[in-house]
């Protein structure tokens, strides 16, 4: 097995991945102590790659996140993957490039893995990465962390995982519960030092502080990589700048999630849109934070869930190649950044981690639907505005449309088994009776 790992790496630093998709230039590794990847540009649809320092993998800009794959109802009218569909979405995006794909085992109430699986199966194992996680939050005992770690090699039908994250990481805390205290950590450097991972890092969702704590322990693990959240937003209005700097300072590439906020920053308020489509009309709203989220020098990868092809094909547009911002652009978009902030939005990012609910609340549709309403200028404050009835009726016709009212936010009894798993550290109870007073008070001020 050893001797296959290191054939395949051998063929990934000459550049296989790129052989197989349309006879693409070799690559070649570089090792340095800058967090600065190499930027290189394919024949195919010219997809920009950035080179990781560490090892010489030469990995699309653009990567699959596969926790959106597009759903359909079985016989039993279940929400399954649509692995046809899928299949398509899959071929097109390594037709034209990519190849970084993103899962998990919770992903799409556990069926990610398996249909991102049997998706690459059916191309050559050296022409794509994959990636995936030891999501061991319901249950992090060494027995299931090592079951939950070698079925992902079975769902994934791959002996050797490329990218491996110790899953959703926001300090010392969480660290020492799920990786320390049962071993785990020092399991999976072993596997590492087998082949069997060839990269090993983490994905943050914390604050500054947590952050340093991992960050202390780079020495002892060697992270080759860190997954983090970046956007235009959280940028200067959370902890992504300090973060990335961080990395850039220890040489450690990193992958970004979330570069759209969970879609937030694609559907935005009408004269946010006008804003960014006067400065560049021929390029989509969601390719400024695309372009953005791609423009710093120690970005290896940038994710993006796309369930739908015109998605792939969008984002195919903007990274084949990706054209950086430059200076009078950042500037534009943190100004973008600061005018998005006054529009009180719940910072739900659609990952359902909170889900299910015990209680069976829909709660990613009553955070987004409160979203778009926002964004729309359909969230009346007082009955004296001017709008007050216009928008009243928008969102209650559009809220039952949206959530079933045996799903909705009245339901909620408060019970806070939501708020752990979320890693935006939503408040999401104080919410869900906000959006419910809210209702209330709308069908009693006809």
């Amino acid at each position: 097995m050893k001797n296959d790992i290191n054939r395949r790496e051998f063929l990934k630093r000459a550049g296989g991945a790129a052989m197989v998709m349309g006879g693409l230039a070799a690559a070649t590794g570089c090792r340095n102590s800058s967090a600065s990847t190499e930027t290189a540009t394919s024949a195919v649809e010219e997809m920009t790659y950035r080179i990781n320092p560490g090892n010489g993998d030469k990995v699309s800009i653009l990567g699959y996140g596969c926790m959106r794959w597009p759903m359909i109802k079985d016989e039993n009218d279940r929400d399954i993957i649509d692995q046809e569909t899928t299949n398509r979405l899959v071929d097109y995006a390594i037709e034209h490039g990519v190849n970084y794909f993103d899962t998990s085992p919770v992903y799409l109430q556990g069926q990610s893995e398996q249909a991102t699986g049997i998706a690459l199966k059916r191309h050559p194992r050296e022409s794509y990465f994959i990636a995936t996680k030891l999501s061991n939050f319901s249950n992090s005992s060494r027995e299931n962390s090592i079951m939950m770690y070698r079925k992902s090699f079975e769902n994934l039908q791959t002996d050797y995982i490329d990218y491996y994250l110790l899953h959703s990481i926001s300090g010392m805390d969480a660290f020492k519960k799920r990786y320390l205290d049962n071993g785990m950590i020092d399991f999976l450097v072993e596997e590492r030092k087998a082949g069997r991972i060839r990269n090993l890092g983490f994905s943050f969702h914390g604050g500054n502080e947590g952050w340093d704590e991992l960050m202390a322990l780079h020495e002892k693990y060697h992270w080759d990589f860190v997954q983090i959240q970046l956007n235009y937003i959280d940028w200067k209005h959370a902890n992504a700048e300090y973060l990335q700097t961080e990395l850039d300072k220890r040489g450690i590439p990193s992958i970004i999630m979330e570069p759209l906020l969970g879609g937030r920053l694609s559907k935005v308020p009408q004269h946010i849109a006008d804003r960014l489509k006067e400065r560049n009309p021929q390029g989509s709203v969601a390719s400024w934070a695309f372009r953005f989220a791609g423009t710093p020098k120690g970005v290896l990868c940038v994710l993006s869930g796309m369930t739908y092809m015109e998605h792939l094909q969008d984002n195919l547009k903007t990274y084949s190649p990706l054209v950086p911002l430059n200076d009078e652009e950042l500037t534009f978009l943190y100004e973008t950044a600061d005018l998005m902030k006054k529009y009180p939005t719940i910072p739900c990012n659609d990952c359902k981690y909170c889900m299910p609910c015990p209680y069976g609340i829909d709660i990613p549709a009553i955070l987004l639907h409160y979203n778009k309403c926002v964004n729309a200028g359909e969230v009346a404050q007082s009955i004296e505005d001017e709008n007050y009835r216009k928008a009243r009726r928008a969102y209650l016709v559009s809220y039952d449309r949206a959530v079933p009212k045996l799903r909705q936010a009245d339901r909620c009894i408060g019970c806070n088994t939501c708020v752990e798993h979320c890693p935006q550290r939503i408040k999401i109870p104080q919410e869900l009776h906000k959006i419910s007073k809210y209702i209330e008070n709308l069908r009693k001020n006809k």
